[in-house]
């Protein structure tokens, strides 16, 4: 195939010198042999960057100290990020280079058909494409045959011949037809042949031995172009609308190869993928996330500045090596669509007996309080119940658009089901992919939901039979989940654990009916809140329906931290909603949902319900 020039795809390709005896003579074969190549070289590349990142640094950390050794590590952080880019950008040329193959192979094919039927009815396909026919048929006048002729192909479908009108001899169709479809194909070979080359001269990289933020940027660009080209060799083939179950064996059925190339060109799909396992994802989003702050470096827009904070704390913490003994960090999910997604495991999901997932509420985003505080909260829970048992996993699942708004409490006042209903469904897929892709029979697992989270992992449980695999279900900071019993959530009353702060606010939101009940109340003074009562008197129920902590509900609720007060020192503090899982401020309900986690909710210490 040659490369040429022209302003325009129509242009490139109706100047192109490409014949049907060129096309026909490609050997595709040297584009896949081509394609091998770049790809043996990502391979080594990435081999090159998983030896560094998993091997050297680590032991260079551990063994050496000081200036130079600090020094040391810097550069092979860089290196390792060379790698990387050098992973990303020939498994881009690679996929080109297969991609391109498999258009050209295809359009071969439609062209050794129209030759084959051609010399099969004994008509001629001349170098230009055009078809000549012999004389048939019978003529009304003379009754001889019709005088043969020649047809010439028409390269885009549903236009008609200059005339407009279909010669009366009987192989004139069928030759048209054939030097249509001879047309047709050459011009769709051409067309790739002149896309595919301009991505290949795109694919350059530049000097030096720094990958700056703006050579991820052209990455991005770069995989974006290799993306669009490629949907028909690869992108349509990903079961988008299947099962986890499904995408598994879709996955496992795979060639390496094929493995590669998804993961070269659609690292953000397959790494978001439910089904996919553990180690694909991580890697997957690991890629992804260097194209995703590419994307976000040249943006100055606040969303852009927020997201891009994240992922760049995300960054750092995956490659901080850790110590012997602490969780490792997966990245199982990462994107700026919406508020932001970002799912990370302490420990690895697929190897653990026991795996709990933390779904975060009211005005998380992906933002750097997110990136600092709530991973931190999958970690604390993480390593308290690998204390506890050490096959534990614990998620931090941001798969969802949380209510907004700068007065959280307010927003949570009027937030409605719909977010919930949706991330519901999200998450129950996440789960059944996390179920699937396990490699124990039937895993532990756990659903935790702290405030509007809770709520979603409400709607979760009643999406067909509950959540995939879940064997417990945690509920702290909760206004509510959707639904009036324990039992409703569909892991049995005694695997229902509550959390409820006797400060936290969110967990005393009134009712919608008894909130406008109060406001009118608190209109007539004092005797206000006497005929509320009267007409409502209801104490259990909450925002989102009956209160979790109630008696009324059911769960086995255990003991917190009351939390600071609402009002005190001058000011008003909502912290006491934030607390549940750190270690510090409030064991007693960290090492509870710790216990939960790792299988042993039997031993957690209950408290009164409300």
């Amino acid at each position: 195939m040659s490369g040429r020039g022209g302003a325009g795809g129509g242009a490139g390709a109706a100047g192109s010198p490409l014949t049907w005896a060129a096309l026909r003579d490609v050997k595709c074969a040297e584009l896949e042999e081509a394609a091998d190549g770049w790809g043996r070289v990502s391979n080594r590349a990435d081999a090159a960057r998983d030896r560094i990142e998993g091997q050297i640094l680590p032991g260079l950390r551990d063994t050496q100290k000081g200036e130079a050794a600090g020094a040391a590590l810097g550069r092979l952080r860089r290196l390792g990020m060379n790698f990387q880019y050098i992973y990303t950008e020939c498994g881009l040329l690679r996929t080109t280079l297969n991609s391109l193959a498999h258009e050209i192979k295809a359009q071969q094919r439609v062209l050794q058909e129209a030759l084959d039927e051609a010399a099969a009815l004994r008509f001629t396909v001349h170098p230009d494409g055009s078809v000549t026919y012999p004389a048939a048929g019978e003529g009304l006048v003379e009754g001889k045959p019709l005088a043969g002729g020649t047809a010439t192909g028409v390269p885009n479908p549903g236009m008609v011949t200059p005339s407009g009108l279909a010669a009366p001899n009987p192989h004139a169709g069928r030759a048209q037809d054939i030097a249509d479809r001879v047309a047709q194909a050459v011009r769709t070979a051409a067309d790739a042949d002149w896309r595919y080359t301009r991505i290949l001269r795109s694919l350059k990289a530049h000097g030096g031995l720094g990958v700056p933020a703006a050579t991820w940027t052209d990455a991005a660009a770069d995989a974006a172009a290799v993306r669009q080209a490629a949907r028909s060799y690869l992108e349509n083939a990903i079961p988008h609308d299947a099962t986890p179950a499904e995408r598994k064996k879709w996955w496992d059925a795979l060639t390496d190869e094929h493995r590669e190339e998804y993961l070269a060109v659609y690292p953000d799909l397959i790494g978001n993928l439910d089904g996919i396992p553990a180690l694909v994802r991580d890697a997957a989003n690991r890629d992804n996330l260097q194209l995703l702050m590419g994307k976000l470096e040249g943006r100055d827009d606040e969303d852009a500045v927020t997201k891009l904070a994240a992922l760049r704390e995300i960054d750092r913490q995956l490659r901080v090596v850790p110590k012997a003994g602490e969780p490792p960090m997966y990245l199982l999910g990462i994107g700026d669509q919406g508020n932001g997604r970002a799912i990370v495991s302490y420990g690895n999901p697929d190897t653990s007996r026991n795996v709990a997932a933390y779904v975060p509420g009211l005005n998380t985003s992906l933002d750097e309080e997110f990136a600092k505080g709530d991973l931190k909260r999958a970690r604390d829970t993480a390593v308290a119940a690998r204390e506890i048992d050490h096959s534990t996993a614990a998620i931090v699942w941001l798969g969802y658009d949380a209510p907004q708004s700068p007065d959280g409490l307010s927003s949570l006042a009027v937030a409605g089901t719909e977010r919930a209903e949706t991330g519901g469904r999200a998450f129950h897929g996440f789960m059944s992919g996390l179920e699937v892709s396990n490699d124990h029979g039937d895993p532990h697992m756990t659903a935790i939901g702290h405030s509007y989270g809770s709520r979603t992992v409400g709607a979760a449980t009643q999406q067909g039979d509950g959540i995939p695999g879940v064997d417990d279900i945690v509920l702290v900071g909760s206004p509510g989940v959707g639904v009036d019993r324990a039992e409703d959530l569909k892991v049995g009353r005694d695997h229902v654990f509550v959390g409820a702060a006797e400060n936290d606010v969110v967990t005393h939101l009134p009712s919608k009916e008894k909130g406008v009940l109060a406001a009118a109340g608190s209109a007539l003074g004092p005797a206000g809140s006497i005929v509320v009562d009267a007409v409502h008197p209801g104490g259990s129920d909450l925002w989102f329906g009956r209160d979790p902590a109630s008696e009324d509900f059911g769960a086995r609720r255990f003991a917190v931290d009351p939390g600071p007060p609402l009002v005190g020192l001058g000011r008003v503090s909502i912290e006491a909603h934030s607390q549940y899982f750190d270690p510090e401020l409030d064991s007693a309900s960290a090492g509870s949902i710790a216990l939960v986690a790792a299988g042993h909710g039997h031993r957690v210490r209950r408290e009164e319900a409300r």
